[in-house]
């Protein structure tokens, strides 16, 4: 027989679960999660300028969201610093950080500006530039204006 007892102890071991994620959906607002992306190459070597701007958009994409972002009139964008990474860690942490954020319109990528290089070429902003141009969801990137970190950072506007 089942007292009262073992019915509220099931109830609320079953009240404090939340579902599980069998096919990548969120419950809460149905959105499906794609899986990170791994199938970036490493370049070998700088062939960007450490104060040198970038710019890339896809075809067909509205000339005032490019005007946003290169003014960095952003309302909310993830940050993701990668001062001092080799090239294969900061491919990793952009991969885990953009799953993390894939829902996210815009993410902030600080890459800085090369100073450390002995000929002012940036490896890690030319790999930057180089994972984002491979990304699936990246539809566009522009260095950022000069208050958000300048021709040291990007700012990139993902597919939703």
């Amino acid at each position: 027989m089942i007292n009262d007892n073992d019915k509220q102890m099931f109830r609320d071991s079953v009240d404090a679960n939340s579902p599980i994620d069998k096919d990548g959906v969120n419950p809460k607002n149905n959105q499906v999660k794609k899986a990170a992306f791994t199938a970036y190459s490493y370049i070998t070597e700088a062939r960007l300028n450490g104060s040198q701007t970038v710019a890339y958009a896809k075809n067909g994409l509205s000339p005032k969201i490019i005007k946003k972002m290169k003014r960095g009139d952003i309302d909310h964008a993830p940050s993701l610093d990668l001062h001092g990474l080799t090239t294969v860690e900061a491919c990793e942490s952009m991969s885990e950080f953009m799953y993390r954020h894939q829902h996210e319109n815009f993410i902030h990528i600080i890459h800085g500006k090369g100073y450390h290089s002995g000929n002012g070429m940036s490896i890690l902003k030319t790999q930057v530039v180089s994972f984002l141009n491979q990304h699936p969801q990246v539809l566009a990137f522009n260095s950022c204006p000069d208050k958000d970190g300048g021709a040291g950072a990007i700012f990139a506007l993902l597919k939703q």
